[in-house]
C-alpha cells in the first residue's frame, strides 16, 4: 500500500464465529471502505476448531468465512477493498488454499496471503496451543500486494494495526500511532457492540439492527469511529466507552506490537454517529506473548428441575436429598456436584410459568460414566416419586465433554512469526526491537468527592452504564458514567468493598479496581469468577456477559442531584445523615 496521508477506512464484519452472515455483503455495499476485517476467534472457538481439525486435518478454520466470500470476493474486487480476517484459526494455510480455489471458481482474480507461526508445540493432554501474534505479518502481506490476508491466532486489534502500519508506513517503534490503532481495533473487534449492541442505555436509541462499525484511521494513529450512513444503531461516546472497557484490565493494555495506555485515551463526539479517539500513548510491548492452550477438561451433565407453586425451598431440598441417596447407593458420586436454585417464581402468579422456580444440577467428572447414566438414571427414576408437580426442562442426557482454555506466556523471541506472501515466499517477521516488562500504573488521583446531600436508594444503573466479559476464568466489569458530577460520586462510592457488597458472589474472590478518569470509568477484574472458563460452563452466565447488568440492578444511595427528579417520590428520599447508613 505504501505510506499514505489520507485516512484509512477500516470496517468490521464479524465479532465472533457465527455473527451476522450478511455483514460482509452489507459492509461492502453500504459505503466506502479500504479494508474489511473479520474477527472469528474467541477462546471457545479455538476449542471448537481444535476438535474439528482433530476429526479432519484439512479443517480447523472458520468455514462460514468461505461462504461469505462467495459473494464478497467479487464485491471487494470491484471496490478495491482489502480483506483481512483471522478465520484461519488452526489452519490458515488450508483456508488460504480454499480461498484461492473459491476465487478460481467464481472467476475473481485475487492475490491471497496468510500469516502463520502462532502454532506452538502442543503439550500432552492438550488439543492446541497458540501464541497471539501482532499485526506485523499482516502488514508484510499487504505491502507485498495481497488482496486477502487470512491469519491464525493474532490479537483482535492486529487486524487493524497491520493494515494501518502498511498504509501509513509505520515502523515497529511508532508506539503512539500503533497504540491508537490498537484502541481503534479493540473498539471494532466485537462488531455491533460498538454501535449500540449489548448497550446499557439501549432504550435511548433504535438498536434493533445496528450497523457494523468502521474506523477512519489517521497517520498519527488517531481515529474516528463511525458506521455507514443509513445503517441502524448509534455511535456515541457511551457506546465506544462501553466497548473500550470490554474484556480489558488496567491502564496498560499489552499486545505484541505495542502496549497501549488506556488511561491516555480521549473520546469526543465528532458529529452524529462519529466519535474521535485521540491522545493515545504507546509503550514498547512486553517481552512475552500471550498463549492460549485448549484441552478437554472432562465430562459434564446438567438437569434442570421445575418447582412450581408452594414450598419451593422444601421441594428443592427433597430433590437434593434424593440425589444424595442415589449417589450413595450407586457408589458413583461425580467429582463435582453443583446445585443452583433460581427463584424465578412469583406468589399468587397468573400463569404456571411465572409460578415456577428452576433448580439446576450440574455435575462434572473425568469419567464419562460418572456423569452419564448414574445421573440421568437417577433423575428419570424420580419422575413418579419426588415432589408434587415434578418435571424437568428437557430429558436428562448421557453427558458431554467440556473444554478448558488456559492462558500462558511465552518469550516473543521464541515464536516464529511468518508472512506467506501471494507469490508463496515465506518471510520471517522480526520481533520488537525493544521491549518493556509490564508494571502496574500508579493509581491516579480521584476527583473531589461530591458534598454530602440528600440521596435516594435506586439502582446503580439509573446513572451508570456497565459492560462485562470473560478472560479465561476471570471476569471484568467496566462501569462508567456520563457526567463529571456523576464521576465524582462514582469514583468514591464504588470501591472494591462496595462492589463485593453489591455482588455477594464476588465476596471471597480477589477483585482489583482500575481507575480511568478520562473515560469516567472504573474497571473491576474479578479473579476466578468463571472457574475454568467459558467452555467449562461452570456458571449460570459462563462468559460473565450479564454481570454488569446485575451490578446495575443493585440499589444504593445515589445523590438526588444526579437523578431525573421529575418522577421521584420525595417520601423515599434519604437525608444526608442517612447516606452512610
Amino acid at each position: 500500500m505504501g505510506p499514505q496521508a489520507r485516512p484509512l477506512r477500516i470496517g468490521n464484519a464479524s465479532g465472533f464465529y457465527g455473527d451476522r452472515f450478511d455483514a460482509v455483503r452489507d459492509m461492502l455495499t453500504d459505503g466506502p471502505l479500504d479494508v474489511l476485517t473479520g474477527d472469528y476467534l474467541a477462546e471457545l472457538t479455538m476449542l471448537i476448531l481444535a476438535r474439528s481439525r482433530f476429526k479432519d486435518p484439512r479443517r480447523g478454520y472458520a468455514t462460514t468465512f468461505l461462504r461469505q466470500l462467495e459473494e464478497g470476493l467479487g464485491l471487494a474486487h470491484e471496490r478495491g477493498v482489502k480483506i483481512v480476517a483471522n478465520a484461519g484459526g488452526l489452519n490458515p494455510a488450508g483456508l488460504a488454499d480454499a480461498v484461492r480455489e473459491l476465487a478460481e471458481k467464481v472467476g475473481v482474480p485475487v492475490r491471497v496471503a496468510h500469516v502463520e507461526g502462532d502454532g506452538l508445540p502442543v503439550p500432552d493432554g492438550f488439543l492446541a496451543a497458540n501464541a497471539y501474534l501482532g499485526g506485523a505479518g499482516i502488514a508484510a502481506c499487504l505491502r507485498a500486494g495481497a488482496d486477502i490476508v487470512v491469519t491464525g491466532r493474532v490479537t483482535d486489534a492486529a487486524l487493524v494495526t497491520g493494515p494501518a502500519a502498511a498504509h501509513f508506513g509505520w515502523g515497529p517503534e511508532d508506539y503512539d500511532a500503533l497504540a491508537g490503532a490498537v484502541v481503534a481495533g479493540h473498539v471494532l473487534e466485537c462488531g455491533t457492540q460498538a454501535t449500540g449492541g449489548n448497550y446499557a442505555f439501549f432504550g435511548d436509541h433504535d438498536v434493533r439492527r445496528p450497523g457494523f462499525p468502521l474506523a477512519e484511521i489517521h497517520a498519527d494513529g488517531s481515529s474516528v469511529i463511525t458506521k455507514h450512513d443509513g445503517t441502524g444503531g448509534v455511535v456515541d461516546v457511551g457506546t465506544v466507552t462501553a466497548q473500550l472497557l470490554y474484556e480489558t484490565g488496567g491502564a496498560r493494555y499489552a499486545g505484541p506490537d505495542v502496549t497501549a495506555r488506556l488511561d491516555t485515551v480521549r473520546l469526543t463526539q465528532d458529529g452524529p454517529d462519529r466519535v474521535r479517539i485521540s491522545g493515545v500513548r504507546g509503550e514498547a510491548p512486553p517481552p512475552t506473548l500471550k498463549a492460549g492452550l485448549v484441552r478437554l477438561g472432562g465430562w459434564r451433565n446438567e438437569v434442570v428441575f421445575v418447582l412450581t407453586g408452594l414450598d419451593v425451598e422444601a421441594k428443592a431440598q427433597l430433590v437434593r436429598d434424593q440425589f444424595d441417596d442415589a449417589f450413595a447407593r450407586s457408589g458413583a458420586r461425580p467429582a463435582e456436584v453443583r446445585w443452583e436454585l433460581a427463584r424465578t417464581d412469583h406468589a399468587d402468579a397468573g400463569s404456571e410459568e411465572t409460578a415456577s422456580a428452576l433448580l439446576r444440577l450440574v455435575v462434572r467428572d473425568q469419567d464419562a460414566e460418572a456423569v452419564g447414566r448414574a445421573v440421568s438414571g437417577a433423575a428419570i427414576e424420580l419422575a413418579l416419586g419426588s415432589y408434587p408437580g415434578f418435571h424437568v426442562t428437557a430429558p436428562p442426557g448421557k453427558g458431554a465433554p467440556y473444554g478448558v482454555f488456559e492462558a500462558d506466556f511465552v518469550p516473543a523471541a521464541e515464536v516464529e512469526h511468518l508472512a506467506v506472501l501471494p507469490d508463496g515466499s515465506r518471510v520471517r517477521v522480526a520481533g520488537p526491537a525493544e521491549t518493556r516488562v509490564l508494571a502496574p500504573v500508579a493509581e491516579p488521583a480521584l476527583p473531589p468527592a461530591l458534598p454530602v446531600e440528600v440521596t435516594r436508594r435506586v439502582p446503580l444503573g439509573r446513572i451508570a452504564g456497565a459492560r462485562s466479559g470473560d478472560k479465561g476464568g476471570d471476569a471484568n466489569v467496566g462501569v462508567w458514567v456520563r457526567g463529571d458530577d456523576a464521576w465524582r460520586w462514582l469514583a468514591h462510592e464504588l470501591t472494591v468493598e462496595r462492589f463485593k457488597e453489591l455482588l455477594p458472589e464476588t465476596g471471597p474472590l480477589t477483585v482489583v479496581r482500575h481507575v480511568l478518569p478520562r473515560l469516567r470509568a472504573l474497571n473491576f477484574v474479578v479473579h476466578g469468577l468463571l472457574g475454568e472458563g467459558v467452555a467449562a460452563q461452570a456458571r449460570f452466565d459462563p462468559q460473565a456477559k450479564a454481570v454488569g447488568e446485575w451490578l446495575r440492578s443493585r440499589c444504593l444511595p445515589v445523590p438526588v442531584s444526579l437523578l431525573d427528579t421529575s418522577s421521584l417520590d420525595t417520601s423515599s428520599l434519604l437525608d444526608p445523615t442517612e447516606v452512610n447508613a
